[in-house]
């Protein structure tokens, strides 16, 4: 059993990353049409492309609902980059519900927020340790961050339940390469010359080279990093984002992806709208600058991402302000290429683009019984 898994036939609708807004899913599940036990009566299934977890008010009761629909039968879900965080105890932004050394830091910007006990906490984790990192058929892909053939390839040869393992080999190796050169002394030196923390908004550090380097090794020598939290590079200044100073920038790896097979995604906080340019980070405007909010992109007009930034409703409530306008959770549904999100708005997607030979392929996988 590997940690690319096949994707069940017929109909599907793909939801995208959920960080812990309980109450947007279960409106988005009733909109879809699903009952309490998952059912449904197109006999449709549920995709879950990952971050199920942390930021938003209740996480606990989003992973037992996930875990209770894929356990039924109804769903099937792929690791993210926060689930497989909580899997190696690393405690990062946005997940102090789980990790109580993350408390007190995370309590100014997220709560209140619900946490586990102990019983729930190791169900939690027997949920997520045996789940994949992608989902395939001959229509279709689903991954957390990127699709690239050499990750994928190398998940390909790994067993199911191997990801927290395997990802600890791949970092030990970045840390192992980090000591044999001047990396290692170099990060120790900008830590001096700049003694904050890299998670303190307040104080903006120069940019950090050597900082950067490392971020980049750890990004692109795992492979499992890779296909859960994507493609990136150096950038040139640094950047607030996802509660730390960063010095590596995302990139569009979709402008490379060249199979005719269409990937479905979460992960880059894609907007519900046409942004302000005046108020777009550069980073954003590499992504997604251009392409429209309801449109599929990629060089070949086949990949879509499906996360609308429901994420950052945490913030809208800090703010004051309305949670559903700005921030969405959306489902895609597939063969249909429709949008549905949890304030029951539809809407078509367009740009979409399968060749002719693939089109009829698609359809009669869609409406194979399971």
């Amino acid at each position: 059993m590997s940690l690319i898994q096949a994707l069940p036939p017929g109909p599907l609708d793909i939801v995208g990353d959920i960080h812990g807004e309980y109450e947007a899913l279960e409106q988005l599940l009733a909109h879809l049409g699903y009952g309490l036990q998952g059912e449904h009566a197109q006999g449709r299934t549920l995709v879950f492309v990952g971050d199920f977890c942390d930021r938003g008010p209740n996480s606990p009761a989003v992973l037992a609902r996930i875990a209770q629909l894929v356990r039924a039968g109804r769903a099937v879900a792929v690791l993210g980059n926060h689930e497989i965080n909580l899997l190696r105890g690393d405690a990062k932004d946005g997940a102090g519900w789980y990790f109580d050394e993350r408390i007190a830091s995370d309590q100014p910007k997220y709560a209140p927020f619900a946490r586990p006990s102990a019983a729930e906490r190791a169900a939690i984790v027997e949920f997520l340790r045996p789940l994949p990192v992608a989902l395939e058929r001959t229509d279709l892909r689903i991954v957390h961050a990127a699709w690239l053939d050499a990750p994928i390839a190398a998940a390909r040869s790994l067993p199911l339940g191997s990801t927290r393992d395997e990802y600890d080999h791949w970092e030990t190796m970045v840390r192992q390469q980090a000591r044999a050169g001047t990396l290692a002394q170099r990060m120790a030196s900008e830590r001096q010359g700049w003694p904050h923390s890299l998670e303190d908004p307040t104080h903006i550090p120069p940019f950090l080279p050597a900082h950067g380097e490392n971020e980049l090794l750890k990004a692109m020598l795992n492979p499992l990093k890779v296909l859960t939290s994507g493609v990136e590079r150096l950038g040139s200044q640094p950047f607030f984002a996802g509660g730390k100073w960063r010095f590596v920038e995302r990139m569009a790896w979709w402008n490379s992806y060249r199979d005719t097979i269409p990937v479905v995604f979460g992960h880059y906080w894609r907007r519900p709208f046409v942004p302000d340019p005046h108020t777009t980070t550069a980073e954003e405007a590499g992504l997604f600058g251009h392409t429209p909010p309801f449109a599929w992109h990629g060089q070949r007009n086949n990949v879509f991402c499906i996360d609308y930034s429901v994420g950052a409703r945490w913030a809208a409530r800090k703010a004051g302000q309305p949670v559903g306008t700005r921030y969405k959770l959306a489902a895609l549904r597939w063969p249909e290429r429709t949008l549905v999100f949890d304030d029951g708005s539809a809407v078509a997607t367009s740009a979409f683009d399968m060749p002719d030979s693939d089109t009829g392929m698609a359809h009669a996988a869609a409406h194979t019984s399971a």
